[in-house]
């Protein structure tokens, strides 16, 4: 085996194994991240991946939003280190051209859907034994029976739950078999329970819910989204009757949200929330056009709040917001411009169940931009740019020709 093959299946294999260890471990996808690059760019056959970039409109896109938060650290005030610590945190965007030419065939996709789903299941059912007080105290998850989470803390592990619980519901209509189809309905089930009823975050509500709303949607069409936004509703108010996380976690915003007053500094967590969100919006305001520089928040936003005893703020938990107040309205065109090509282009990719799942990695994001800032954090971003390279690694090139194929593993 040639030295360059021998780095193309070492990166592809690396890139696989991070579905598996996405939901699990920061120091290992670190690890396998390094391995992919280092394969990638070993690996030669430069002219195709040059390709990827110039045929794909979704990688220019993630390109060029990284390029203006590149061009943002030249510019604007800020505290020291601060460009290139908010600069290394979109890097992720930067993977997604190595992820979609290592996911371009149909055999490597295949097999990080399989590493993502066994992750995404392990997970599962971790929490519910966390939950049942079986897993003891341990040095590698940080859950208990109150707070049934594994890896990572609620919001990261709704968010995730969420999209498995969508995940595992495509598979269980798209399979061929009345055993596997029970198989996945069942840790769809199980991945909803445990996102509603048993780990408290908001996000992952909201999340859950749209995903359901597509998912009505995609199967049939307006009937079934009336259908979906039915049985959502009557969910939703029978959660909010049922002692439980989903009931308190309800109740504690709207009285925070109704406590909330713009004459006093904020004391609560969507208070807080609403006191990042109107702040930003006065900075982005005085800085509309190109905003105050990549990692210039910080500074701006103590500077905005000096003397009123307001909390200073390193991430406004809206990414929409935090693209927008450092490089401007134009870098949240190009945002949106990404997550629009996504939508569009799923149309094209490989098969049904891909287009399905781009659509729904879609909107977990867009929804979940809303109330945090995703990108900016180390496993929903790196989730994001990883599947993205999975499910649309297939997608032909603009040209309307396939991309070389890999000669195997």
């Amino acid at each position: 085996m040639s030295l360059t093959r021998y780095a193309d299946r070492t990166a592809r294999w690396a890139a696989i194994a991070l579905g598996f260890s996405i939901p699990i471990s920061v120091a290992l996808d670190n690890v396998l991240l390094a391995l992919a690059l280092a394969g990638w760019f070993a690996g030669g056959d430069y002219k195709h991946k040059l390709l990827i970039i110039k045929r794909n409109y979704i990688s220019i896109a993630a390109l060029a939003l990284f390029v203006l938060l590149l061009v943002g650290t030249l510019y604007g005030d800020r505290e020291a280190g601060d460009a290139a610590n908010y600069l290394g945190k979109y890097a992720d965007l930067l993977f997604i051209p190595v992820f979609l030419f290592l996911f371009r065939d149909a055999a490597t996709r295949r097999h990080a859907l399989y590493a993502l789903t066994a992750s995404l299941s392990m997970v599962l059912l971790l929490s519910y034994l966390t939950k049942a007080g079986v897993v003891p105290k341990n040095p590698f998850t940080i859950g208990d029976a109150a707070y049934p989470v594994v890896f990572k803390l609620h919001l990261t592990h709704n968010i995730l739950m969420a999209y498995a619980a969508f995940l595992f519901a495509w598979l269980a209509l798209t399979a061929t078999s009345s055993k596997i189809k029970l198989g996945w309905s069942t840790l769809a089930v199980l991945a909803a329970i445990n996102v509603t009823m048993m780990v408290q975050g908001a996000t992952g509500y909201l999340v859950f819910f749209g995903l359901a709303l597509l998912l009505g949607f995609d199967r049939n069409r307006w009937r079934g989204l009336g259908a979906a936004a039915v049985i959502i509703t009557a969910l939703a108010g029978a959660l909010t009757l049922i002692p439980g996380p989903f009931r308190e976690r309800v109740n504690i915003i709207a009285k925070e949200t109704q406590g909330w007053r713009t004459d006093r500094p904020a004391q609560t967590s969507a208070g807080l929330r609403l006191e990042f969100y109107r702040n930003t919006l006065a900075i982005i305001a005085d800085h509309p056009v190109i905003g105050v520089g990549t990692g210039g928040l910080p500074k701006a936003y103590a500077d905005k709040t000096q003397g009123t005893g307001a909390m200073e703020t390193r991430n406004p938990h809206n990414e929409f917001l935090n693209i927008t107040v450092q490089i401007g309205l134009i870098g949240l065109a190009v945002l949106l411009v990404l997550f629009y090509l996504q939508w569009r282009f799923a149309a094209r990719l490989a098969s049904p169940l891909e287009c399905h799942l781009a659509r729904g990695l879609v909107l977990t994001m867009a929804i979940g931009c809303m109330l945090n800032s995703l990108l900016l954090d180390h496993t929903e971003g790196l989730f994001y740019a990883w599947l993205t390279g999975v499910l649309y690694g297939g997608l032909p090139a603009v040209s309307g020709k396939s991309y070389p194929q890999s000669k195997g593993y």
